[in-house]
């Protein structure tokens, strides 16, 4: 029996149907994964803010010198960032993501041999080089399975790990600390390191095996499901520009909206590495507490992203939904400082602030990922994080 094609199915409910059953396979094998890779990408990321407080003790690290620590890791994850994504699109996304996860655990776990200011910042250095790639690839790697008008909701539920990290990670992190504090050969904080980077190592194995690289190498999809899906994609494909490889560096477009994602990102952060030490300074000092009521604007945060996604993939809009969440996360910001030394009204200020900054992401990823295509897709999106994320 001949597998048919797009254009020899004449019924719209079979088309709805075979759609439907379609990403319904997609989204199971896929996005659960990958929502889980991030989530450790987070957490590995940003548990220096848990455990600063221990470990500037321990070390005498002043301020400026976490600070620094905690954004040199962009320094690495920038340099390495584009290089990385083309290495994934010539050796194809299973493989190399497999690579970054297994490369940024190891880093993630020799934080636990900070001795000092300078091996603090060598070895977030090196965890950004590591890291480097992961995000964009990603972004890149859905681009080959979701159309545009699905990617929304797709970037919105993968954009979850964020506030998972957030949520989970505090008690988690805030958990080992306390449990783990004295407990001989290691301080709490490098339990913490030590304990968090098991998971990325466990998954890059998992991810070598279980990802696919092409729609057609998934056995789980039918031939009619593989063919649907390809021919979306591929007439998707043809209305793109091609913009070679060279011109996207000089390509305004990228540039405006490298700009863009540069002071969300900012927000973001401010967010990630300061949010238990405001929790911390507004009167809290166990160090498990200051975990669960950081997770609180993480938590909110899901129902948020899931509707905003949802209502602008349904609409087709997406510039005014940026807008209008820009102007409550700067509301949220203005709130939390103002009241900073009240624990309640800081995390309601937080919390309107992280809801918002949150849900303008998996929107804004929808614009280049529309726009380019191939190559220089994995090369304009690696370039838009890496500037974005300069401002970590």
């Amino acid at each position: 029996m001949s597998t048919p094609s797009l254009n020899l199915i004449a019924d719209s409910d079979a088309v709805e149907t075979l759609e439907a059953a379609a990403y319904r396979k997609v989204g199971w094998r896929l996005v659960p994964l990958l929502v889980l890779c991030y989530t450790v990408s987070y957490l590995d990321r940003v548990n220096v803010g848990f455990a600063k407080i221990q470990m500037m003790n321990d070390l005498k690290l002043s301020d400026s010198a976490y600070g620094l620590g905690a954004g040199i890791f962009f320094i690495g994850y920038v340099l390495a960032e584009v290089p990385s994504n083309l290495a994934l699109h010539r050796f194809g996304a299973r493989r190399w993501i497999a690579r970054i996860l297994v490369t940024w655990g190891l880093a993630s776990a020799a934080m636990l041999f900070v001795s000092s200011p300078t091996s603090f910042y060598v070895l977030r250095f090196l965890l950004g080089v590591a890291e480097a790639g992961f995000f964009p690839g990603i972004i890149y790697y859905l681009m080959h399975w979701y159309p545009a008008h699905r990617r929304g909701r797709v970037l919105s539920l993968f954009y979850l790990a964020a506030p998972l990290s957030g949520m989970l990670g505090g008690p988690i992190s805030g958990g080992i600390l306390k449990g783990m504090a004295g407990v001989p050969p290691l301080s709490g904080w490098q339990w913490m390191f030590l304990i968090e980077a098991a998971p990325a190592l466990v998954l890059g194995f998992v991810v070598f095996y279980a990802l696919k690289d092409r729609i057609e190498d998934a056995p789980w999809l039918s031939a009619s499901e593989k063919r649907f899906l390809s021919d979306r994609l591929e007439a998707e494909a043809e209305s793109k520009a091609h913009i070679p490889l060279r011109q996207v560096f000089a390509n305004i477009h990228v540039w405006h909206l490298s700009a863009i994602l540069f002071t969300v990102v900012m927000a973001l952060f401010g967010v990630f590495f300061w949010l238990p030490t405001l929790v911390n300074e507004s009167g809290i000092k166990d160090p498990f507490v200051v975990g669960l009521l950081s997770a609180i604007p993480w938590a909110a945060t899901i129902p948020a992203m899931l509707l905003v996604g949802a209502h602008s993939d349904r609409t087709g809009e997406r510039r005014w939904h940026m807008v209008g969440l820009c102007v409550v996360g700067m509301a949220g910001f203005l709130l939390s400082i103002r009241w900073q030394h009240d624990t309640a009204w800081l995390l309601l200020g937080m919390t309107l602030a992280t809801m918002s900054v949150m849900s303008i992401l998996p929107l804004f990823w929808t614009m280049p990922t529309a726009a380019l295509e191939g190559q220089s897709a994995a090369a304009g999106i690696a370039l838009i994080n890496s500037v974005g994320n300069l401002a970590g």
